[in-house]
């Protein structure tokens, strides 16, 4: 079964405004709970074979995540490739623009999140092999949030600072457009505005280019 992802992103930048947020999830549904809190480090790579990387990592998926693989491959186009670190867990992440914007940074897209049972550097290694060459590193710290019925994630991101992620996963893509008006309602009742596609190009730009100076540091920059 397909996945689509329908996620909106907001740039807080400092720590006050995203406990600000916290605060107010809270108080406007006493329901909000807390999923979870992890470090992550995302490795995302660039120019390769999508085809010739499903060929590579076939051995570690069963045979549902196989056809997810495969309908991903076939639907989506723009296809963006990452390895995670989650705490102690490695995943694959593939994803896919269904709209008009990039895999990176689009609101609507496919998703493949999959476990695997090597190790981030062997995961990178297969990645490689398949004509992928490292596109940029980033480092995070994550709380995942339960509101109103969406995934809200708060992000402490190397360079970017802050960033909140509203997020709900459909299996009709028929429901994107209703999906996005909710997020949308929920973002206004919150006070929190979206981030500009064209500025987070710009800072998606920024930090590929100076990934280095910013992995695995608290260090952050200023993109407008």
């Amino acid at each position: 079964m397909s996945h689509f992802e329908i996620e909106v992103k907001s740039l807080l930048g400092e720590k006050e405004r995203a406990d600000a947020l916290k605060a107010r999830m809270h108080e406007l549904d006493p329901a909000c709970t807390h999923v979870s809190s992890n470090k992550q480090l995302n490795h995302y790579f660039k120019d390769g074979d999508i085809n010739e990387l499903y060929k590579k990592v076939e051995h570690l998926f069963s045979g549902e995540q196989h056809n997810k693989f495969k309908m991903i491959v076939e639907r989506g186009n723009e296809f963006s490739v990452r390895t995670r670190q989650r705490d102690e867990e490695v995943l694959l992440v593939v994803k896919a623009s269904i709209d008009e914007g990039t895999s990176e940074n689009t609101v609507k897209r496919m998703e493949f999140e999959e476990p695997v049972s090597v190790s981030l550097e062997e995961l990178d290694a297969l990645v490689l092999e398949a004509g992928y060459e490292y596109q940029a590193k980033w480092s995070r710290e994550r709380e995942e949030y339960e509101y109103r019925g969406a995934n809200v994630c708060l992000d402490k991101n190397a360079g970017y600072g802050y960033l909140a992620e509203f997020e709900k996963i459909v299996t009709d893509e028929a429901e994107a457009d209703s999906v996005r008006e909710e997020l949308d309602a929920l973002m206004a009742e919150l006070e929190v505005e979206e981030l500009d596609q064209q500025r987070l190009a710009r800072m998606f730009s920024f930090y590929n280019t100076n990934w280095p100076d910013y992995y695995g540091t608290d260090k952050t920059f200023t993109i407008e």
